[in-house]
Formats: C-alpha cells, sequence, structure tokens
C-alpha cells in the first residue's frame, strides 16, 4: 500500500469511535475478538468487520496461540499520522507565535497611551 493509502486508511479507521475505542484497549495488551467485543452493545461479528477496518489499516494484526488468535495493535501507521499532523502543529505554532507578537504591539501602544494603532500589513497607517 502506497504512504497515501496508508494514511488515508489510518485516518478512515480512525474516524470511528468504536475502532478509537478498540485501539485503545490494544494499547494495554493482546485480546481476543471476544474480550474486544465485551465492553460493547454490538455483537462479535460487528467487533470482527471494525477489526478487518483495522487490520487493512494495517493498525491491527492476529496472532495465533493455539486456540486463541489475539489481536495486537500496530504502531507504524500511527506513527506516520502523528508525522504528518506535525508539519500541521508547526504551522499553527507559528501562527500563534505571530498573533502572540501582535498582541504584545497592541498591549505596548494601549500601555503607552498613544492612542495609535500600528500600521497595517499593506503600509497604510491606522
Amino acid at each position: 500500500m502506497a504512504d497515501t493509502e496508508l494514511l488515508d486508511a489510518t485516518f478512515a479507521a480512525l474516524a470511528d469511535p468504536t475502532r478509537r475505542a478498540i485501539l485503545a484497549r490494544l494499547a494495554a495488551g493482546e485480546a481476543t475478538v471476544t474480550e474486544l467485543a465485551a465492553p460493547f452493545a454490538m455483537s462479535q461479528p460487528a467487533i470482527s468487520k471494525h477489526l478487518r477496518v483495522l487490520e487493512r489499516a494495517g493498525l491491527v494484526s492476529r496472532g495465533r496461540d493455539a486456540q486463541r488468535r489475539p489481536c495486537r495493535l500496530e504502531a507504524r501507521p500511527l506513527r506516520e499520522a502523528t508525522a504528518w499532523l506535525a508539519d500541521y502543529r508547526d504551522y499553527w505554532a507559528e501562527s500563534y507565535q505571530r498573533l502572540d507578537t501582535l498582541l504584545d504591539e497592541l498591549q505596548s501602544i494601549d500601555r503607552t497611551g498613544t492612542g495609535r494603532r500600528p500600521a497595517r500589513p499593506n503600509g497604510t497607517g491606522g
């Protein structure tokens, strides 16, 4: 699966609250489908459908332990989604820094009592 397809599949899988709850449970350790279905008011086949979506996204894998088929969390797709989101976190951090600078300028003007507004970005005065 290409990187963009994996990212799409990851976000699609994370869009559902039941699947997020399943991942949260698996973060604590392996679990069977029966164990994963226990806290939900839905059938085991419905949980299995959610698990298939998570498996296609690479977020869950199933092993074999005698008769058990435990599910386990696979973190790599989450790491890639986090890296993708980090670019936007940097963007917002820079935007907030510019806003903080502007607020500091406005407060400075207010404290000096000049009543003048700072120049607008296009160079015109207040």
